[in-house]
This record gives C-alpha cells, sequence and structure tokens, in this order.
C-alpha cells in the first residue's frame, strides 16, 4: 500500500532514529528505504528493523538521484510512496490521514502536509512557482525587511490561511507523499539536480497533470537547519541546481510558470498578482 524512502548523508544519527521510529510507527507492513549517501554505512545499524531495507551508495550520487534507487523498487508495489527527510518527525496518524485524504481524492499526485519546526513555529512550505528575482533576494537581501514581505506574501502564498487545505504548485521536498501511478506517468525525480530544486522541478511536472494539495489536516515536525545560510558548498549546489531548473524551464520568459502561478493567485481571488513581476 504505502513506502517511504529517506536519503541520508552524515545525519545526526538521533534525528535520522527518530524519523525512522516516526514512519514505523504511523505505518505497519510496508517497506521503509534508506538510502545512504555518506562516505561510511555508520547508519546501518539504525536499520535492523525487518521493515527497513538499507542502501548504501559509499558516495554522494545527490539527493534525487537516492530516491530514485528506492523509487525504482516500490512504484510497482505501492500505492503511495512517502519521500522524507531524514530530520523530520510526526505522531501515528499522519500517514494514515494523508492516505484517507488521498483515497477520497484520486486526481491527488501529491500531497504535503503542515510543516512546523520543533518549536511550533509554521514553516512556510506551500509556493508558488519561483522566478529568479524571487530566490536571489530571498537568499541575498535579507536587508531589505519591506521588499522581501511583499515577495514572501506571494511567493509563500501568505494569501490563503496555513490552516485551508489549498493547491499549491510546489510543495517542499521534505515530506512528500506521492501517489505511485501519477509518477510513473511524470516521472521521477531529474537527477541532472543534484541538492535542491529537484523537489520544485518534480512538483511542477505533477502539478501539470494532477492536483498538488497542502493539507493541513495533519502536522509534521521539521528541524531543517538551513544549511545553505551556513555552508558555503550547500549555497554552491542551491546556485547550480537552481541555474539548472530556470534552464529547463525558463529565466524571464516561462509561459507554463506565468499561466500556473496566475491560475492559482485567480482561483484563490488575490488582487494585484501583477505585483509579483
Amino acid at each position: 500500500m504505502i513506502s517511504a524512502s529517506i536519503v541520508t548523508y552524515k545525519n545526526s544519527a538521533d534525528a535520522l532514529q527518530r524519523t525512522i521510529e516516526s514512519y514505523l510507527a504511523a505505518s505497519n507492513q510496508s517497506t521503509l528505504y534508506v538510502v545512504d549517501n555518506s562516505p561510511t554505512d555508520d547508519a546501518r545499524s539504525l536499520c535492523a528493523h525487518p521493515s527497513i531495507e538499507y542502501i548504501f551508495n559509499s558516495t554522494n550520487i545527490g539527493y534525487g538521484s537516492a530516491h530514485n534507487i528506492a523509487l525504482k523498487k516500490a512504484i510497482e508495489k505501492s500505492k503511495y510512496h512517502l519521500v522524507l527527510n531524514p530530520d523530520v518527525f510526526f505522531s501515528a496518524d499522519v500517514i494514515k490521514e494523508l492516505i484517507a485524504f488521498m483515497d477520497t481524492s484520486p486526481d491527488v499526485g501529491l500531497a504535503m502536509p503542515k510543516v512546523l519546526y520543533p518549536d511550533g513555529r509554521l514553516q512556510a512550505l506551500r509556493k508558488l512557482l519561483p522566478l529568479p528575482h524571487q530566490l536571489f533576494a530571498r537568499r541575498f537581501l535579507n536587508r531589505f525587511e519591506k521588499m522581501l514581505k511583499r515577495i514572501n506574501h506571494y511567493y509563500e502564498m501568505h494569501f490563503v490561511d496555513y490552516n485551508t487545505t489549498t493547491e499549491a504548485p510546489f510543495l517542499s521536498g521534505c515530506f512528500m507523499m506521492l501517489r505511485t501511478d501519477a509518477l510513473k506517468n511524470i516521472g521521477l525525480f531529474d537527477e541532472r539536480f543534484f541538492l535542491y530544486f529537484e523537489d520544485t522541478d518534480l512538483s511542477r511536472r505533477m502539478h501539470e497533470q494532477y492536483r498538488t494539495v497542502y493539507f493541513p489536516g495533519v502536522e509534521v515536525f521539521h528541524i531543517h537547519g538551513r544549511g545553505l545560510h551556513k555552508e558555503a558548498k550547500l549555497l554552491l549546489h542551491s546556485i547550480k541546481s537552481g541555474i539548472r531548473y530556470f534552464n529547463k524551464w525558463g529565466w524571464i520568459k516561462d509561459e507554463g510558470r506565468d499561466s500556473i502561478n496566475k491560475k492559482i493567485l485567480i482561483k484563490y481571488k488575490v488582487n494585484g498578482y501583477h505585483h509579483q513581476h
């Protein structure tokens, strides 16, 4: 019925164990694939449970590529597959509720719950498709608070209450509940994205053919270290992937993006949507 994959790369053993335990408690008789891109197999000891298949790559093949190893194994066996970050934890009812929601909404290809920091603050992870200048401003122009607030109001879809079930074309890869039949149609993660933007790209392709829904009926907790702001190497990966993403879909001219975003803004009766440009 359901399977899940966690890709780990030198992650905290405590956080990873908590994620594994959250999933196993929430879902019986399913396979959890733990795909390890770390140089050493330290995580193997956390994966002794009979429901876990541990896959050790011994080298960092990238986030999307590693999830694809699991997806290829699961896609014919599971109705749903959960792409899960190694720093997320949740209560046992979350999986059941999400499956119930997707079972009653066969046109939904991807669902994401409400995501909170461990202290209970909201993570705004339901988004429109990005424009280059928005991402540049969010990364490098932190001092311009008023401008950032305006950009984020649209980009993070604050024009709809975060307690409302909402269609959104970009749902974060930290917790993606995917319908495998839909994945068969749209394809798996694009392996050209080593790290970052693979979720933007997959979510967009899913949204073009199915509904992609933010479902706040359940919530999960995401530690989210914001490594980008701390580590130059991660920032470089983000910039490289960003360039690949806009090379693939279009920089200034991207009619698909403009059409998708416009439909969302009209659907939720947002006035002045042209301000986002």
